[in-house]
C-alpha cells in the first residue's frame, strides 16, 4: 500500500455488483499493520476482533508477507493430481501441536479452504468410517459449524436453518454442556458422531464446564462413536492452549481448524486419528485449492512465529491483563473465556450499541449475542495495545450508549 491509498479509496464505494449477503459496511478498511487499521479516510483503529479470530499474528506481518511474495514467484498452484513440497511439513507440524507441541499425535490432515469445508470434511469421513445405517451426527444448540448446507444443519440455529429447508438429514441437536441430553441422543446404532465446539464462539463466548469435554469423550468410547472438536475458532494458540480441547486431558478423535492457520490467507485442516483417516481412499474426496502451495506457504510461516513466539503463552498473559482491564469496568458484569477469546457479559442487551459506539471511537470489536461483546485481538497485542483498548471501552460504556 503507497501512502496515498486512503485518499486513492476516498468518497463512496460502488458495492452494487456484490450480492447482499452482509450488510452494509459501517466502514472500509484498506490497511493493517499489527493490531492497527486504516480506513477509506486515513483514521487509525484498534484491531480487536482480529477479522473474527483471523489475523492472530496481526496484519501484514512481515514473515507471513514474505513467504507469500516468495511462494508466488515460486510456484502457486499444480492441483491435487501433483505433490508440492509445502504441504506435507505443515500437516506435520499440526499433527505435533495437536499433540502438544513435542512429539507427532500419529493423525493425517486434509486441507481445505475454511472452516466450514474442514468441518465438511468431517462429516464425511464420519460417514464414511462409521458405514451405512451409522450417518448420524449429533451437535448442540447455539453451535456454528460453517454455512454450507451440511455444516448449516450441524449447526444448532434454527433461524438460520429456515430459508434454505429442507436441509441434508442426518443431524441432531442438543443442549450444550448437558451429558445427560447428549448420552439419551447417542444411540450407538445410528449416530456416528459427536461434534462439538471446546467453547462456542459464535454464541457469545460461552465455556462448558469444566468435565464436559471428558464425559464427551468417555461416553463417545463408551458407544463406540466419533469425538470431533470444532477448533475453527478456539485452535492455534487463541485459547492459551494450542487447541481448546487441550484443556482438558482428552484426546479428539478428528480435529477441524482454519481461521488463525493462514494469518488471513484462505486455509482450514481437518484432522484425524490415523485409524480414522483411512476411511478415505482416493477419490472419496477433494479440493482443487486445498493445501496449494500459496496458502500452505502461509500456514508455514504463519506456525513458524507462532511457534517462535510461544502464542499459547503470550495468549495466556495478555488474556489475564485483558480479562483483568475488563472486569474493572463498570458497565461489564463479568467476563466469559480463555486466553484471548473473551466475552465481556453487559448488565443489558445493549452490546450492539456499545459495539458500534466503539468502532466510532476508533477500536474494532463485535456483539455475537444482544448482551455480550466478543474480543479476539492478535495473539501479539502489546500491553499498551491492550490498556488503550480498555479505555476506550470504558469512555463508551460510561456514556452509557443506548440499548
Amino acid at each position: 500500500m503507497t501512502p496515498t491509498t486512503e485518499a486513492v479509496f476516498a468518497g463512496a464505494l460502488d458495492r452494487s455488483a456484490l450480492m447482499h449477503t452482509y450488510a452494509e459496511p459501517p466502514v472500509t478498511f484498506v490497511r493493517g499493520q499489527g493490531t492497527v487499521l486504516w480506513d477509506t479516510d486515513g483514521r487509525r483503529y484498534l484491531d480487536f476482533l482480529g477479522g473474527l479470530a483471523v489475523t492472530s499474528l496481526g496484519h501484514a506481518h512481515p514473515a507471513v508477507a514474505e513467504a507469500l511474495a516468495e511462494q508466488a514467484r515460486t510456484l502457486l498452484h499444480v492441483s491435487n493430481l501433483f505433490g508440492n513440497v509445502v504441504g506435507p511439513g505443515v500437516a506435520a507440524t499440526l499433527d505435533r501441536l495437536i499433540g502438544g507441541g513435542v512429539e507427532r499425535a500419529g493423525g493425517q490432515v486434509f486441507f481445505t479452504n475454511s472452516g466450514a469445508e474442514a468441518n465438511e470434511c468431517a462429516l464425511k469421513l464420519a460417514r464414511k468410517w462409521a458405514g451405512p445405517g451409522r450417518h448420524v451426527v449429533v451437535s448442540t444448540w447455539d453451535s456454528f459449524h460453517g454455512r454450507t448446507l451440511a455444516t448449516l444443519h450441524a449447526t444448532g440455529q434454527p433461524a438460520k436453518h429456515a430459508p434454505f429447508a429442507p436441509l441434508p438429514e442426518g443431524f441432531e441437536h442438543v443442549a450444550y454442556d448437558d451429558i445427560d441430553a447428549l448420552d439419551a441422543a447417542c444411540d450407538p446404532a445410528r449416530v456416528a458422531a459427536v461434534l462439538v465446539e471446546p467453547i462456542q464462539g459464535e454464541a457469545g463466548v460461552i465455556m462448558p464446564s469444566s468435565d464436559y469435554l471428558t464425559a464427551v469423550r468417555a461416553l463417545c468410547d463408551e458407544r463406540g462413536i466419533l469425538f470431533m472438536a470444532d477448533e475453527v475458532q478456539t485452535g492455534l494458540g487463541r485459547t492459551g492452549r494450542w487447541f481448546g480441547f487441550q484443556h482438558t486431558a482428552v484426546m479428539p478423535d478428528v480435529i477441524t481448524m482454519a481461521k488463525a492457520l493462514g494469518n488471513g490467507v484462505p486455509i482450514g485442516a481437518c484432522w484425524a486419528r490415523a485409524e480414522v483417516a483411512a476411511a478415505f481412499g482416493p477419490g472419496d474426496h477433494g479440493s482443487t485449492f486445498g493445501g496449494q502451495p500459496l496458502a500452505a506457504a502461509a500456514a508455514a510461516a504463519t506456525l513458524a512465529v507462532m511457534e517462535a513466539e510461544d502464542v499459547p503463552a503470550r495468549a495466556r498473559r495478555a488474556g489475564a491483563r485483558l480479562t483483568a482491564g475488563l472486569e474493572a469496568l463498570g458497565g461489564v458484569a463479568r467476563v466469559r473465556g480463555h486466553g484471548l477469546l473473551l466475552g465481556a457479559v453487559l448488565p443489558s442487551d445493549r452490546a450492539v450499541a456499545v459495539t458500534s459506539a466503539a468502532l466510532a471511537a476508533g477500536l474494532v470489536v463485535n456483539a455475537p449475542r444482544p448482551d455480550t461483546v466478543r474480543l479476539a485481538p492478535s495473539l501479539l497485542v502489546t500491553d499498551e495495545e491492550i490498556d488503550e483498548a480498555v479505555a476506550i471501552l470504558a469512555g463508551v460504556l460510561a456514556t452509557g450508549a443506548p440499548a
